[in-house]
């Protein structure tokens, strides 16, 4: 595979903290891909003068004619040469990192949204109806959806994603569900703690030991996250511990769904165990800020299950005064967000919830590669993948300042053009 080399930038937001400026901006920068990895940053002008010492002949596309289409190019000197994308003084920008989906389930529930729509409110309890569609579902019914899913991501410009399990709810379905999860992403988690499905409504306790037992023996060897819906209506705090000191001990790593629909112990529960991430974070009090701050406990926002549900949306601003690390994600899923996009995250968390265009961005891509422990997505500096996106807009502002529009010209992930 030929290097590529994207040059004319107008704006490249690098996420590699610089002056104080976190997104570390740069000006009619240059990126230089290599073997699926960033080999090199920097201005346009040196970008120019790499070619001019390379020795090599480069085949390049303008990008320009049609707004958003650009070329990959193809090396001449039988392949040996460098594909050259010049993005016209457009933006770039890390593959977003949606760190909280659950991309893997059949059935629809848009009765259920326009019910919402009309004023009934949200309650997990209808949880149970994608779980009786996803037992019914055949593996290659899901693998389509799931496929079909995928590729809205990578077109709006997604290039890393976590996917959970729940909607299974038995040892084989759950274990089906990671399986094929994790055919498209290693960010696979178990979510056998979704809701208590309707079978075991008078036994949760023993619905809670086999979440414990047989299920997750069965998911563990497909997944590397163990999570929990610790909220009214799902899990107790007494049940969460419990499940969650389960995965840990079978060598998953602990995420949370808390404070979604009322205050709670979720957040305390996450930060005392060294939670990577806890998601939703809708009502916190002033002692779960605090222990966010004083943790690497991410705080992941997901301002689509607002906009779907009508609950108030997180305070993003307390979190970020306070220092806490904040992601966004989309907890894409038929019930109470089924959106895949991450710009639109974006618009709402600016519009929404009292974050700067630069500061949603950033939670966007390096924000949620914290949230998923990952150090080699969500930035672009040299060693890192080579995910990247190419808006066709001149800053990343336009992400938060044209909501709607598909702004998404190119994605890079690993190097290969999408």
């Amino acid at each position: 595979m030929p290097a590529t080399l994207i040059t004319n930038i107008g704006e490249l937001t690098t996420n590699v903290d610089a002056a104080g400026d976190r997104c570390g901006t740069l000006r009619d920068a240059a990126v230089l891909i290599e073997g699926g990895r960033i080999a090199w940053v920097g201005s346009a002008g040196d970008g120019r003068r790499l070619l001019e010492g390379s020795g090599f002949g480069p085949s390049t596309s303008s990008g320009t004619g049609g707004g958003a289409g650009t070329g990959s190019g193809s090396g001449t000197g039988g392949g040996s040469g460098i594909a050259v994308v010049d993005a016209g003084g457009r933006a770039v920008i890390p593959g977003f990192v949606d760190s909280h989906t659950h991309l893997v389930f059949g059935g629809d529930r848009a009765d259920e949204f326009e019910a919402r729509m009309s004023g009934t409110p949200y309650a997990a309890g209808g949880i149970r109806r994608t779980v009786a569609a996803t037992r019914a579902a055949s593996d290659d019914e899901l693998r389509r959806r799931l496929a079909g899913l995928v590729a809205e991501l990578h077109a709006q410009g997604t290039t890393t994603f976590e996917i959970k399990t729940g909607y299974g709810l038995t040892v084989e379905d759950e274990s089906r569900l990671a399986r094929i999860a994790a055919e498209a992403t290693p960010e696979v988690t178990f979510l056998g703690a979704h809701v208590v499905p309707d079978e075991y409504a008078d036994a949760r306790d023993d619905y809670v030991d086999l979440v414990c037992g047989h299920m997750l023996q069965a998911v563990a060897p497909h997944a590397r996250w163990i999570d929990v819906f610790c909220e009214r209506g799902a899990f107790t705090p007494d049940e969460s511990r419990r499940i969650l000191a389960a995965g840990v001990a079978h060598g998953l790593l602990p995420r949370v769904h808390g404070n979604q629909l009322g205050h709670g112990e979720g957040v305390r529960i996450a930060v005392a165990l060294g939670a990577a991430s806890v998601d939703h974070c809708t009502y916190l009090d002033d002692d779960d800020v605090a222990a966010l701050a004083d943790s690497d406990t991410v705080a992941t926002l997901l301002p689509g299950v607002e906009f779907s549900t009508r609950q108030p949306y997180p305070d993003a601003r307390r979190l970020l005064d306070a220092g806490v690390t904040v992601a966004l994600a989309s907890d894409c899923n038929p019930g109470s967000s089924f959106t895949s996009s991450m710009p639109l995250m974006i618009a709402l968390a600016v519009r929404e919830m009292g974050m700067t265009p630069a500061e949603a961005v950033w939670a966007s891509t390096a924000g949620g590669a914290r949230a998923l422990r990952r150090d080699d997505v969500g930035v672009i500096a040299p060693g890192k993948r080579a995910d990247l996106v190419l808006l066709d807009a001149p800053t990343r502002v336009h992400l938060a300042y044209r909501p709607g529009v598909p702004l998404v010209a190119g994605v890079w992930k690993d190097g290969v053009r999408l």
